[in-house]
C-alpha cells in the first residue's frame, strides 16, 4: 500500500507506536529468509500520542538510537518500510463498474470522496483492485486514506534520522502479511493484535484486508490490573501473564478475576467483528489469530475459543519468512516474536522488493 512513496528496493521494517520502536531486518537464505537484525527502543511518553507525532526531533533521535543499537548484524541500509497508525487510517472496500485499470484509478479518486470524512486533497490515497466479478460486472477495490499531515510528519521525522522512507503501510496490512499463509487466503480470518497501548481487529479474505477497527483495550491494561489486584509491581505482573496467565490454578483464578471486566470486553468486541464478517461479507470466519504482546497472556487463546465457539490460535509471524525446515528464529523467542509481528510483516515486504 502507499506505493506512491516507493523509492528504492531493499529495506528494513520499522514499527512505530506511541511508546516504542521495533526494528526487523531480514536477509535472503535460499528460497526463504532469515533474521538479520532486530531491536526495540522504548520512548518517553508524549513523543507520539494516539498516532500523532508531538515531538519530531525526539522521534528522530529515538529512531537513530534504535537503528544503532539493533541486535544482530549492523543495519547499513538507510531505507525503511514504516508502519502508520491504524487509528488514523480510513479503509473501505468499494465497487466500481468493470473498466480499464487507468480509468479505474481516476474513478477511485472521485468515488473515495463518498467514503472519506476529509477532503480528498487533504489525504494521501492508495488503492488496490482486489477482485473482478465478470458476472456482476463489478470491480472490488480496497481504498486506504491517511491525512497528509500525519504522513508528512512521519517523513520529516525519518529524514531527521537520516533514513529514506521506501514505503508506508497501516499495521493491519503488515500483520496479515506476517501471519496469513498464501494458501489460506481464501478463508475468512480475523486477526486480533493485542498491542501495548491498543488492540486492533482485522478481517481478511480473498487475498485482501477487508476491515479494521481499534479499541483502547491493551496489553498494558492487563498488566496494570494484575499488578493492582495482586499488589505486585508492573514488571512482576508482566511475568505472571506469561508464566501463569488465566486458568484453574489458585493464582490463575486470581488473575482471571482481576481481568474479568477486560476479558469480557475483549469477548464482546471479538464477537462483534465475527458477526460483522458474517453479515457484511457473508463469510463465516474460519479462525482468529492472536498477535501482539498481549497475546502472550497464558490461556487467553483457549479462553476465547471456548467463549466464542471458534478456533483461536496464537499467530506465527514467521510462517511466510522461514521454510518449514527452520524450527525457529534463533534470536527471538516465540513470545518476543508475537510482539514483533508488525515489524516482521514490514521487513518481509522490504526483503521482497
Amino acid at each position: 500500500m502507499f506505493d506512491s512513496f516507493i523509492i528504492k528496493p531493499t529495506a528494513f521494517g520499522l514499527d512505530i507506536s506511541d511508546s516504542s520502536l521495533k526494528i526487523i531486518q531480514l536477509k535472503k537464505r535460499g528460497k526463504s529468509f532469515a533474521l538479520a537484525s532486530f531491536g526495540e527502543t522504548k520512548m518517553e511518553p508524549g513523543i507520539i500520542e494516539q498516532g500523532d507525532i508531538k515531538n519530531e526531533k525526539a522521534l528522530s533521535e529515538n529512531i537513530r538510537k534504535a537503528v544503532k543499537e539493533a541486535c544482530g548484524e549492523r543495519i547499513r541500509t538507510k531505507r525503511a518500510i514504516i508502519s502508520l497508525p491504524e487509528e488514523k487510517a480510513f479503509l473501505q472496500v468499494i465497487q466500481l463498474p468493470l473498466m480499464k485499470e487507468e480509468e479505474a484509478q481516476q474513478a477511485i479518486y472521485f468515488e473515495a470522496e463518498n467514503y472519506i470524512p476529509l477532503p480528498v486533497e487533504k489525504v494521501y490515497l492508495d488503492s488496490q483492485i482486489i477482485s473482478c466479478d465478470a458476472k456482476t460486472g463489478k470491480l472490488n477495490v480496497l481504498i486506504v486514506a491517511i491525512p497528509k499531515t500525519i504522513i508528512d510528519s512521519y517523513v520529516r521525522s525519518l529524514k531527521g534520522a537520516a533514513l529514506e522512507p521506501v514505503a508506508f503501510e497501516i499495521e493491519s496490512m503488515s500483520i496479515s502479511r506476517a501471519l496469513i499463509k498464501d494458501n489460506m487466503d481464501s478463508q475468512a480470518l480475523v486477526t486480533v493484535d493485542l498491542g501495548e497501548n491498543r488492540t486492533s481487529f482485522s478481517i481478511f479474505f480473498e487475498q485482501s484486508l477487508k476491515f479494521t477497527a481499534t479499541s483502547q483495550l491493551s496489553a498494558k491494561n492487563f498488566s496494570e490490573l494484575i499488578a493492582q489486584s495482586l499488589k505486585i509491581s508492573f514488571k512482576e505482573a508482566e511475568a505472571l501473564k506469561i508464566k501463569n496467565g488465566i486458568g484453574r490454578s489458585k493464582l490463575g483464578k486470581k488473575i482471571t478475576e482481576a481481568l474479568s471486566s477486560t476479558l469480557e470486553t475483549l469477548v464482546d468486541l471479538s464477537e462483534k467483528y465475527l458477526n460483522y464478517c458474517q453479515t457484511q461479507y457473508n463469510q463465516k470466519a474460519a479462525k482468529i489469530l492472536l498477535c501482539g504482546g498481549g497475546a502472550n497472556l497464558k490461556g487467553l487463546a483457549d479462553f476465547l475459543s471456548q467463549r466464542l465457539k471458534i478456533s483461536v490460535e496464537l499467530g506465527n509471524p514467521w510462517t511466510n519468512i522461514m521454510s518449514s525446515r527452520s524450527k525457529k528464529a534463533k534470536m527471538l523467542t516465540p513470545e518476543e516474536s508475537l510482539r514483533y509481528t508488525t515489524a516482521l510483516g514490514l521487513a518481509l515486504r522490504g526483503a521482497k522488493l
